[in-house]
């Protein structure tokens, strides 16, 4: 993408502001806004969430787990990453995940869309010390590959809810889903 993909707008809205406004109105205890763009941290201020710059984004998106773990409360149970491109996310989904930590607190927990692994992921506070060694531009997968005995993937029937984007071709498809777009 030429521009800063989370700035892009839905229906009238940021993509980024979507995903913050679906996570304040979630069950989340605390959100962590990990952000590059100022745009990104108004937004993130607007709505009353941590933000934390990311000066090390060069180093892909371990950069920014590793930043969120790190910011986290100590009493933290579990880490939830969200993506900031995914504008269809909503809270429904996000409880929904968070209802399966709080059944299976010693499991990963990975929501599946029409049969294909997504995010957002949760990792149990056991799983600090590996989200803190994660290097590149991967996320989690590396510890959900190495830990597959310890993960449970969570069918979401609402698959809208896990689209995100990363062309230009696949923003303007995600865009004529939304309701008044042309």
């Amino acid at each position: 993408m030429a521009r800063d993909k989370l700035l892009l707008e839905i229906g009238g809205m940021p993509v980024v502001e979507r995903v913050v406004r679906a996570a304040k109105s979630s069950l989340l205890d605390d959100i962590i806004l990990v952000y590059q763009n100022n745009r990104v941290k108004e937004i993130g201020k607007q709505y009353g969430v941590r933000t934390v710059y990311n000066d090390s984004a060069h180093e892909g998106q371990s950069a920014a787990v590793k930043l969120g773990v790190r910011e986290s409360r100590p009493d933290t149970d579990a880490f939830m990453f969200l993506v900031g491109d995914q504008p269809f996310l909503d809270p429904a989904t996000i409880n929904t995940l968070i209802d399966q930590s709080t059944k299976n607190p010693q499991q990963i927990i990975v929501p599946v869309y029409n049969g294909k692994r997504g995010n957002p992921a949760i990792f149990p506070s056991i799983f600090r010390d590996d989200l803190l060694a994660i290097e590149g531009d991967i996320g989690g997968r590396r510890v959900i590959g190495e830990r597959k005995d310890r993960v449970k993937f969570v069918a979401i029937e609402k698959s809208i809810a896990g689209m995100d984007f990363d062309t230009p071709e696949e923003f303007e498809s995600i865009q004529r889903l939304m309701p008044g777009e042309e």
